[in-house]
């Protein structure tokens, strides 16, 4: 497949550590409610999985942010669910109750009947993956993502969101075997879709761990980080000869940093209770050595402050993660800004714009001082 030249590759060279004129930014569900023009190609779609499953709306509504904003990277417009749609699980959305399951899994001929899906029932997304790169037309980048297995599993089980994850920590504990019997299906299956989305022109890819910090120490590692291992080792590192970043975000994951520095992946993303200086020092390297990008970090809710006020926490988020690297010549510390968490719906559009150029405004400023 030939697609138009990049010609904003700013985010892709802070994911590989190499300096960059300004921090890229690009936000966490930045296509969504809090867009009218989303909410009015959504109606149009008669649902959100009509919107998801059908490449025109998925198209249109993932470039909507684009042109309002100059944002660094384009992310698939989908949802972390369709793996598990796909299972054949029964995925719906009922409105303002999010995301509910027909079949959910809890017991022993559950989990037996559960396998890795057959891809060409996710074609809508590749098909989607396809058509966004053709008509970003080198604009920016397109990241493609996946749910964890682990976080996959909490909505497979639950069959649904869940306050206390009661019914998958309940499962996890009495019957770990089924658990991991789930988690391993998980990850092959959250790889195989990883690189069907790179070969449909996805040029990196983001796992979300949204739920890897409800769990208990140890759990942790067993449950989730092991199996983002094993996604990680299977995922394609190029395609047509050009590397492709893999992101992992695990909310809540701040306390094991040290233990995800050695993930066979390019970028660690963070929510906002983890401090980036300290991040940067813990798994950020040196000009030179090895070590991660770092992505993040600010509290979604800074977007509901005025404008001046918003400026002043982009300036303060940048400034904690210290003196960007500026050696063309080799790598380094590298930042890419984003929320700690997804973007709410009820945030005003004129906002992000606040944010957005107060992140290119003063990452530039921080790299003129030098």
């Amino acid at each position: 497949m030939s697609f138009a030249p990049l010609q904003n590759d700013t985010f892709l060279r802070a994911c590989l550590r190499q300096a960059t004129e300004h921090t890229p930014v690009w936000l966490m569900r930045q296509a969504g409610r809090y867009l009218p023009e989303y909410c009015a190609t959504r109606a149009k779609a008669g649902s959100f999985m009509g919107l998801a499953t059908n490449v025109q709306y998925a198209t249109e509504v993932t470039l909507q942010p684009l042109d309002r904003y100059k944002l660094d990277a384009a992310i698939l417009f989908s949802d972390i669910l369709t793996v598990p749609d796909a299972m054949g699980l029964g995925l719906s959305f009922a409105q303002g109750e999010g995301p509910k399951f027909e079949k959910v899994v809890r017991d022993e001929a559950a989990v037996a009947a559960l396998a890795v899906p057959d891809m060409h029932k996710l074609q809508y997304v590749f098909d989607a993956v396809t058509s966004i790169r053709r008509a970003l037309n080198g604009r920016v980048p397109l990241i493609g993502f996946s749910g964890s297995p682990w976080t996959l599993a909490c909505y497979m089980v639950e069959g649904g969101g869940s306050d206390d994850y009661r019914l998958v920590k309940s499962l996890m504990y009495s019957r770990p075997d089924l658990m991991h019997r789930i988690l391993a299906i998980n990850a092959d299956a959250v790889a195989a879709y990883l690189n069907a989305q790179i070969e449909a022109g996805a040029q990196a890819v983001m796992v979300f761990d949204s739920w890897g910090g409800v769990l208990a120490d140890g759990a942790f590692q067993r449950f989730s980080l092991d199996y983002t291992r094993r996604v990680l080792a299977q995922l394609k590192r190029s395609h047509e000869g050009t590397l492709i970043p893999r992101i992992v975000f695990t909310k809540g994951g701040g306390l094991w940093l040290p233990e995800m520095a050695d993930l066979d992946c390019e970028v660690l993303g963070l929510d906002w209770t983890v401090n980036l200086g300290r991040a940067r020092a813990q798994v950020g390297g040196s000009v030179g050595g090895p070590g991660k990008a770092l992505q993040g970090n600010i509290d979604p809710n800074v977007l509901f402050a005025p404008p001046a006020a918003i400026a002043e926490q982009v300036r303060s988020v940048l400034d904690s993660f210290g003196t960007p690297h500026t050696d063309k010549s080799q790598t380094g510390p590298t930042h890419i800004f984003n929320l700690g968490h997804g973007i709410s719906q009820f945030t005003p559009p004129e906002h992000v714009q606040a944010l957005v150029e107060a992140v290119h405004t003063h990452s530039r400023a921080l790299r003129a001082v030098r």
